[in-house]
């Protein structure tokens, strides 16, 4: 594995118009290098990714089994079955065989005829191969090791190897070779191991696609391989999709504690669960303009941007709710001008009132939304450090603000104008009296 770490000048320097999955793109169609396949990264995320997961790339397969080159023939099929599924680049099986080895076998029953033990040879190799320290050289306070060896010419190869001498007591000087089989042997470059089990893995990044369906693509692709797997061998999804699922599994228990959270908020501010309702609702409209912003934007589905939603929900409620007091204080009017009186409470008193209710509450609104939208929109043209990562977190935020808000303004009043007329029509004056807020 080659690591080069590109220093990207600032982007005010960039070309016109281009961004960093254009310049990816570019380096990477004039790195073709034969034998090496490029995996475009961040550097950070590619060190979370390695310490947290093993894989250094967005995604992994990891295969498990007990000889390698099974594990390297599964990996194999593994890449034929991922090749060609959008948003799958970088595709590279991680080498579990192909190393070459020097290998060095000592004859032990021709040492002993020599007058030679098995420490004497691996002696001699040390020094002859590897170089042993025999001095050391002190530079102010700098301190050098000196290391004798012999020079490249007389070990660059098996035949100058086999010639090394080796001085005997009682035979003179005699050839590596007499004592010692000297070959190259195929090994595998590097040895992974995962729960006492031997692992292989392919690997790749995802580009131009969210990284969750991807996956399972991926995984609907290759449902047909694990039942042709040998015994003892399996597969494992791994790298970001872990921290996706382990995401997912928390939101999908947040999500409705948080809703439950805000009802029961509601229902302690109104004292009404049709009320707490009435305020509740506003989360679907504000659901559809995150939906909206995030898909014209471009932006893929994550768990920032479902942090995203989690705290429009909360802005959505928080304003429906002031339109709501809002809309009880003009009833309390109502009920203080003719609930004391034999006058019949039309569905034209009604209606005046809750426009005068929600009437006030428009400047309060768009004052509460103009402040949202000026201090998330500038997010969206940000360029610093984390910027990436905020943008996910406000776009449903900036959409949401905008249709619950014309939901808060125009279909609220509405639906709260048709609750009270059921409430007047089926309990009739008395109901309108008992309205406690």
């Amino acid at each position: 594995m080659i690591e080069t770490i590109i220093m990207l000048k600032p982007k005010s320097e960039w070309r016109a118009g281009i961004t960093k999955k254009d310049i990816i793109n570019e380096l990477d169609s004039k790195l073709q290098i034969p034998g090496v396949v490029n995996g475009w990264t961040q550097p950070i995320i590619n060190r979370i990714n390695m310490l947290s997961t093993g894989i250094r790339t967005d995604v992994g397969v990891k295969v498990y089994g007990q000889n390698l080159d099974s594990l390297a023939a599964v990996s194999e099929r593994v890449k034929q079955h991922l090749e060609g599924i959008p948003g799958i680049r970088d595709l590279y099986v991680e080498p579990i065989t192909g190393g070459k080895y020097l290998e060095i076998d000592i004859k032990k029953d021709q040492i002993g005829r020599y007058g030679l033990s098995i420490n004497d040879i691996n002696t001699i190799i040390e020094t002859a191969l590897g170089g042993t320290p025999i001095a050391q050289t002190i530079e102010g306070r700098q301190r050098f090791s000196i290391n004798l060896r012999l020079a490249q010419d007389y070990r660059n190869s098996i035949d100058k190897i086999n010639r090394i001498p080796i001085q005997t007591s009682a035979l003179g000087t005699i050839p590596l070779s007499s004592v010692a089989d000297i070959k190259f042997v195929d090994g595998p470059p590097m040895i992974s191991s995962e729960n006492a089990l031997l692992r292989g893995a392919v690997l790749f990044n995802v580009r131009d696609r969210d990284l969750g369906s991807t996956v399972e693509e991926a995984i609907k692709k290759m449902s047909g391989l694990n039942a042709t797997l040998p015994s003892g061998y399996f597969l494992e999804w791994s790298g970001q999709y872990e921290n996706l699922i382990r995401g997912q599994r928390t939101l999908t228990l947040i999500a409705p504690i948080v809703l439950l959270i805000i009802f029961f908020a509601l229902y302690l501010a109104f004292k009404s669960v049709r009320e707490a309702f009435l305020s509740l609702i506003t989360v679907p409209f504000a659901l559809i303009g995150g939906a909206y912003i995030i898909y014209f934007w471009g932006v893929n589905l994550s768990v920032a941007v479902a942090v995203g939603f989690i705290a429009l929900f909360g802005i959505a409620v928080e304003t429906g709710v002031v339109m709501v007091i809002y809309l009880n204080d003009a009833m309390q009017q109502l009920v203080a001008l003719k609930g004391n009186s034999s006058d019949t409470i039309t569905r034209e008193d009604l209606k005046e009132y809750v426009i005068n209710g929600a009437a006030k509450r428009l400047r309060p609104k768009l004052m509460t939304v103009s402040v949202a939208l000026f201090g998330l929109i500038p997010v969206l043209w940000a360029t610093g450090v984390g910027s990436d990562v905020m943008q996910p977190i406000v776009l449903p935020m900036i959409g949401g603000v905008l249709t619950s808000s014309t939901h808060i303004l125009l279909v609220t009043p509405l639906i709260f104008l048709m609750t009270k007329e059921y409430e007047l029509k089926k309990f009739g004056k008395l109901e309108i009296h008992d309205v406690k807020h």
